[in-house]
């Protein structure tokens, strides 16, 4: 979903998730934009189709080949 080409655009946004997102930004060393980019991508990842996103069912698998004995007695 990353892309060269960028396009500017304008909206609103509530205040306190603003100064939120700037403080992030700073914390990480990053600009707003890419925060912005990477928000905006888990929000399309997770609205397809219902799905979970990728990464998290293969965290999830991954996890599962590890602890599944212990899901299944947790289930029980």
């Amino acid at each position: 979903m990353t892309s060269r080409v960028r396009e500017k655009f304008a909206t609103q946004i509530n205040s306190k998730i603003l100064s939120a997102v700037r403080s992030l930004a700073k914390s990480e060393g990053r600009q707003i934009q890419a925060l912005v980019d990477e928000a905006l991508a888990d929000l399309i990842e997770k609205r397809k189709q219902g799905r979970p996103r990728s990464y998290v069912m293969e965290a999830y698998l991954r996890s599962h080949e590890t602890f599944g004995p212990l899901y299944k007695k947790l289930a029980e």
